[in-house]
């Protein structure tokens, strides 16, 4: 392998077999990503490691770019703490690591850290805070949409139902440009049980539907504040909508439907402190 100069190449680890143990946590993650990886996740793409560097909210195992983006990224291998690993290969052999063509050429493995519970997480969020709730929210590209809005809304956090898919998959930290590393959230139980931690911790309690019984426009942003969103289709269960105050966007009429994701945006925007 042979590399362009470069103001510091001394810390990179050269991969040329696939089957290298240092990489061992990089291979096939397609499969990996369905049968998951206990407590590391995968970062994937220049933007998203960028953030996760930056950020430090999560620990940083190691790391594996293409050789030919050494280059490109001088500055941001200068930034890696010099504990982290930064293992360079050839395209092809880090395609055949990752079981896939790697067009992006950058990945890395995070540490989830240790878990927190819905309930301490809760207690410790300010007295006007605005907190996004996820219901059954199986598809990973509104998984990361969402994550998106709740950062550039400023929510101070998101609480996320077991039916739902994993805010550290891979492409919905993708599709979330790094969002589901910077907003804090909390993976658990079921979505009537998080509505009743909600409830006991002061937050008012905003269920989003099509058939909701009050406009956005009418709800003004103060004190906590929870907003809760479904799945695509089925939407939230009607035992939720029937406990709690629901509102709808004003649409125009003969259509009653947006994206999840694209509704999310609508409703913090709205919501924002």
């Amino acid at each position: 392998m042979s590399l362009e100069p470069s103001a510091d190449l001394s810390r990179l680890l050269v991969i040329e077999d696939p089957a290298d143990q240092r990489v061992e946590p990089y291979l096939d993650i397609r499969e990996r990503d369905l049968k998951g990886r206990g407590g590391r996740f995968v970062i994937e793409g220049e933007v998203v490691l960028r953030t996760a560097l930056s950020l430090g909210r999560f620990a940083i195992e190691s790391i594996l770019i293409a050789e030919n983006r050494v280059e490109p990224l001088a500055d941001l291998l200068a930034s890696v703490p010099a504990a982290v690993p930064v293992h360079i290969a050839a395209r092809a052999v880090l395609d055949r690591i990752a079981g896939f063509p790697m067009h992006r050429g950058i990945l890395a493995i995070g540490r989830r850290g240790a878990p927190v519970s819905a309930a301490g997480f809760l207690a410790s969020m300010p007295a006007d805070a605005l907190v996004v709730v996820l219901s059954a929210i199986a598809n990973h590209d509104n998984i990361g949409g969402i994550f998106r809005n709740a950062a550039a809304f400023g929510a101070d956090g998101v609480l996320v139902d077991a039916a739902s898919c994993d805010p550290l998959y891979r492409k919905a930290i993708r599709v979330s440009a790094g969002a589901a590393l910077v907003t804090p959230f909390v993976q658990e139980g079921d979505i009537a049980a998080l509505c009743d931690l909600l409830l006991a911790e002061g937050f008012e309690v905003l269920a989003t539907s099509p058939s909701g019984r009050e406009p956005l426009g009418d709800v003004a942003p103060r004190g906590r504040q929870a907003v809760l969103f479904g799945a695509e289709g089925p939407g939230l269960p009607r035992a939720i909508l029937d406990r709690l105050r629901t509102v709808r966007i004003a649409m125009k009429g003969g259509f009653d439907s947006l994206n999840v994701a694209t509704t999310s945006g609508i409703v913090l925007h709205h919501l924002a402190r």
